[in-house]
């Protein structure tokens, strides 16, 4: 797990899952954390990769924080699953 981004309002964390065995592929995503609206999404597959090459692309225009903010805030928006403290 390592944390790409931290903000007043998300956070971005990589999360890689190594093959069991030999040949296996590989599994991760990215998750992110809405901290107002409370929600968390995970990203893996082709949304993944989607979302990493928006990272790249709007890298490449030295975004502000509300910037990229809102780039995270339209994946968030598809968030079903309820932020849980443990």
């Amino acid at each position: 797990m390592q944390l790409l981004y931290h903000s007043d309002s998300f956070v971005v964390v990589r999360i890689d899952v190594p093959a069991e065995h030999p040949g296996d592929l590989q599994r991760g995503g990215y998750e992110i954390v809405d901290k107002f609206a409370r929600k968390e999404i995970f990203l893996e597959g082709l949304l993944a990769e989607s979302f990493k090459a928006g990272v790249e692309q709007l890298a490449e225009t030295e975004p502000s924080v509300e910037e990229f903010d809102a780039y995270l805030a339209r994946f968030t928006a598809l968030a079903q699953q309820p932020l849980a403290m443990h």
